[in-house]
């Protein structure tokens, strides 16, 4: 049994002066086959705790239907960090920012338009009231009250940075108690936000990179006695596309951590291994103009993407080292990497065809196109598809009311356009043909924004759409998933292909290992690796390779699908042993 209190002095572990250096990993980033790897790691740096969110939206992604397997099989993340002599922060939201799709907030939340999120909303209360109804047969054999691993459990997430109803916070706070949570529980906030986000009676807690004396002095205003803690000690970044690689340097990082610990500050560093936004799980912001998140989740952490540790690592374990015991044990070597090889793409599968349509979604009728959350969808693609009448035939314009979030406009086949939710754009013009013409759009959500006032962010096509000022009606809206890929149809490829494809090709392997996937000459997609989504990829950078976890591999063939959205100048990809993750500036 590991039972935290909390004192005026600071944190107390099984009646002995404690101090928490913790780490966050989330299980739902990192291939499950790697956990173990990861969390000795972080024992071996100097932690001895493990922080995690836990994503609402990938353990429901159907109300009330709910998954722990895979790589959401949290208990058995929790029981590894226990084996590692980890204790654990856990972090269930039920918002959890985290660059993550939505925050953690199941998309299907928002086929209710008159629910409010992060509020007393009944029918918003009751979804989280579910939602921990499951949780709860799984985290409280794992409380450290009963025997487990979990010290602490963090109520909601930054709220100060988006309300100030304390009654919400309180209505969670029940919601946990009365479920069986006794442990200590936490709010998180940034020093500004501390006041709006904090709860009476509850330990508040302070998340920053920097100006570490300002803040921890901000957070022992707001709480004159008990533990100062940085809840989120941000020693590097996330990238955006379009942007830059985020870098923050071990020396600079370090001499906060230092300061931190100095003060007698507890530290949970943010991230100690980002991993990865496999899929389509990355999320965005949206302070005016939106910006989706890469899927590289790097962060520039003591681990990188592949589990290595970096300078950070060695610098940070040093620092720990003064204050704290750090286990006598080799820091562990770079894992091994894939040789390099070059994958034809030999053969595909065009998207618009009858056969591929049918086999990846059903298309629903209706007057008007119907959202992703309309259609029960939750990450992927919307195909829309209308007639252009022959009385239009001629030059027009197509305009959009909201487009969420990246539209690509084709008449009879022919690509005309792209439309940016980025850019600020909302209408194309073309020539219609005589006899008017088929009107196919095709809208990929790029990641629901994570964080601040926007976070009820419905995706595909949104309101009306207009020929030259007329509502154009008769709509079909067909749900791209593309979480199964086996019903599609592969053969050679001949000649050029307009339109979106999927590319196939297969690759020999050895001895499975870590592997990044090159796309120098595409521009546009996703990528899956035997049935698993890497992710997307983008020629706009700064990301220009995907991470294959080694586990995803098998000895003998190995298959490559390539879904680009535009088109590219070559047929193969690249497995390379180093990663691109993008210039530093522009």
């Amino acid at each position: 049994m590991a039972v935290l209190d909390i004192t005026d002095d600071g944190f107390v572990l099984d009646g002995r002066p404690f101090r928490i250096v913790s780490g966050g990993l989330h299980y739902f980033r990192v291939h499950p086959a790697q956990w173990s790897d990861r969390l000795r790691k972080a024992r071996l740096m100097g932690l001895n705790t493990i922080d995690t969110y836990v994503p609402w939206n990938l353990h429901e992604r159907r109300p009330g239907e709910f998954d722990f397997d895979g790589i959401l099989d949290l208990a058995a993340f929790l029981d590894l960090a226990a084996a590692e002599g980890l204790h654990v922060l856990l972090r269930p939201g039920p918002y959890i920012c985290g660059e993550w799709e939505g925050g953690g907030l199941p998309s299907w939340l928002l086929a209710d338009p008159d629910l409010v999120l992060r509020s007393t909303d009944p029918a918003f209360l009751g979804a989280v009231e579910g939602y921990l109804d499951a949780l709860m047969p799984i985290v409280l054999p794992r409380l450290g009250t009963a025997g487990g691993p979990v010290i602490a459990v963090q109520v909601e997430n930054e709220y100060g940075a988006y309300g100030s109803d304390t009654a919400y916070m309180e209505r969670l706070y029940e919601a946990l108690t009365s479920r069986g949570i006794d442990v200590p529980l936490f709010t998180s906030d940034q020093p500004g936000d501390l006041a709006a986000g904090a709860l009476p009676g509850v330990l508040a807690t302070a998340n920053f990179g920097g100006k570490v004396t300002a803040s921890l002095a901000a957070l022992r205003a707001q709480q004159p006695t008990g533990p100062l803690m940085c809840a989120e000690f941000w020693n590097g970044w996330f990238d955006h596309w379009g942007g830059v690689h985020a870098q923050r340097s071990a020396d600079d990082a370090g001499a906060a951590l230092d300061e931190m610990l100095q003060a007698g500050a507890s530290v949970n560093f943010y991230m100690f291994h980002g991993g990865t936004n496999f899929g389509f799980l990355n999320g965005a912001n949206d302070k005016g103009t939106y910006r989706a998140t890469v899927t590289s989740y790097d962060y520039d952490s003591p681990l990188n993407e592949a589990g290595d540790p970096t300078e950070k690592f060695r610098r940070f374990r040093s620092i720990i080292g003064k204050y704290e015991a750090v286990p006598d044990e080799e820091i562990p070597a770079p894992g091994e990497k894939l040789p390099p090889v070059s994958v034809e793409l030999t053969r595909r599968a065009p998207l618009f065809t009858d056969a591929a349509l049918s086999a990846l979604g059903t298309a629903q009728a209706s007057d008007a196109p119907l959202t992703m959350e309309q259609l029960g969808q939750d990450f992927g693609f919307v195909l829309y598809e209308a007639r252009l009448p022959a009385s239009a035939a001629g030059p027009a314009t197509l305009a959009f009311d909201q487009i969420g979030d990246r539209a690509q406009v084709f008449v009879d086949g022919q690509p005309v356009g792209v439309l940016e939710r980025e850019r600020h754009e909302h209408v194309v013009s073309f020539t219609v043909p005589q006899g008017g013409a088929r009107l196919r759009v095709l809208v990929e959500n790029q990641g629901r924004v994570n964080y601040g006032a926007k976070l009820a962010d419905r995706k595909g096509l949104i309101g009306g759409v207009y020929l030259n000022d007329a509502p154009l009606t008769a709509w079909t809206s067909r749900p791209l998933t593309l979480d199964d890929l086996s019903g599609l149809h592969f053969a050679e490829a001949e000649g050029a292909v307009v339109g979106p494809c999927f590319h196939r090709g297969e690759f020999h392997v050895v001895q499975p290992a870590d592997t990044y996937l090159h796309l120098n000459g595409w521009t546009k997609g996703v990528a899956w690796v035997n049935g698993f989504n890497l992710g997307r990829y983008w020629s706009r950078g700064p990301q220009g390779s995907l991470y294959v976890p080694g586990p995803v591999l098998r000895a003998g063939a190995n298959e490559v699908v390539v879904l680009e959205l535009h088109g590219a100048r070559v047929t193969e990809v690249e497995l390379r042993s180093v990663p691109v993750l993008g210039p530093t500036e522009l």
